[in-house]
């Protein structure tokens, strides 16, 4: 059996996955790795719902270091892009590539992730980056959204009452 890491941003986008894999007896972990999320009071709600969901259901939670200083230096020139633009690009590839190095590091087979599953991201934008750091071989580009996963997803949030944050996490949507 391989031993999978799963990349999360969030609860509500991971929660049915997290599910999902535990309902098959996967051999997984959940890597909480989100730099990008300001202010960090706002990261530490996102980490302790994502760490609660894993804690429901048995699965291990990973959790990497804050690191937002090396984040913005990564952006840095970026921090007026659209949601999905170049910004986007960065920021997955970072987190992508500490990934993949945990996973090397850690006995991983497989890395996948949430990172493209809310309707806000595009779920290419997401593959794109996993391939271009090196996880050719490593990278599961499982979308996530389809076969009822994104139904569930939301009774899921209901029923846990998750917290549900209204941005990505390094810049607020603006209101409509």
């Amino acid at each position: 059996m391989s031993k999978l890491l799963l990349v999360s941003c969030c609860a509500p986008c991971s929660c049915a996955v997290i599910h999902h894999l535990a309902e098959q007896g996967k051999d997984f972990s959940v890597l909480f790795y989100n730099p990008n999320i300001r202010p960090i009071s706002e990261y530490r709600k996102r980490a302790d719902e994502n760490k609660r969901v894993c804690e429901k259901y048995g699965i291990p939670f990973i959790e990497l270091e804050y690191d937002n200083d090396r984040w913005c230096t990564l952006i840095k020139g970026l921090e007026n892009e659209p949601e999905r633009g170049k910004r986007c690009d960065i920021c997955f590839q970072m987190r992508l590539k500490k990934a993949f190095e945990y996973a090397k590091a850690n006995g991983f087979d497989k890395v996948t992730s949430v990172l493209g599953f809310s309707r806000y991201k595009d779920f290419d934008q997401v593959n794109r980056a996993a391939l271009s750091v090196g996880g050719k071989d490593l990278y599961d580009t499982t979308n996530w959204r389809k076969n009822g996963l994104q139904e569930l997803a939301s009774e899921l949030n209901k029923e846990l009452s998750l917290y549900n944050q209204n941005y990505c996490g390094c810049k607020p949507r603006e209101s409509s």
